[in-house]
């Protein structure tokens, strides 16, 4: 996503750069660089904001559960990884 993504994401919303980073769980500085192009939202950001806009777009009033389920899908991902890492993972570099 591009800054001109996130903002057109936000405004769609019909939510101000305080109210956005609320429901993204960042800091409104965050949300204010990501529109400045300054910085970009993580993989897990940018699903959760699409869900979002998913939602809304649909017509579904309950954007927390989709958010819920975006979240758990996202840790899941992760822990999957991790699993996998420490399973096939990397050397270690410290010395013995």
């Amino acid at each position: 996503m591009n800054k001109i993504d996130i903002q057109n994401a936000r405004k769609n919303l019909k939510l101000s750069q305080t109210q956005f980073a609320s429901l993204l769980g960042v800091h409104p500085i965050t949300v204010s660089n990501w529109e400045r192009g300054m910085a970009a939202p993580n993989p897990h950001q940018e699903a959760l904001i699409q869900a979002c806009l998913r939602a809304y777009k649909s017509g579904k009033s309950d954007i927390g559960k989709v958010i819920s389920s975006t979240l758990i899908g996202a840790g899941v991902g992760m822990a999957l990884f991790l699993l996998l890492k420490a399973a096939f993972g990397e050397e270690s570099d410290e010395e013995d």
